[in-house]
């Protein structure tokens, strides 16, 4: 992972990375990923040759594949 942030963490539009486990189920993850806008995702990152490495290091643990939502930016602040 710590290859993999790395990665990502160049990224333009890349804000931050979390990944936590499920209480309920250790097995389960979350990965959160905040980025400047979705294109910044989409239409960058994951057209980036990094992106192709971030696969090679990451996708062998993922079971099933994690399905990817894109949200707005939050509604609440405090």
């Amino acid at each position: 992972m710590n290859k993999a942030n790395a990665l990502i963490a160049s990224q333009p539009g890349f804000h931050s990375i979390e990944v936590r486990q499920s209480d309920d189920d250790p097995g389960r993850y979350l990965l959160l990923i905040l980025w400047d806008r979705i294109e910044s995702h989409r239409d960058g990152f994951r057209a980036s040759p990094e992106y192709q490495q971030w696969r090679a290091l990451l996708h062998q643990f993922y079971d099933p594949m994690p399905v990817v939502n894109y949200y707005g930016r939050s509604i609440f602040h405090d």
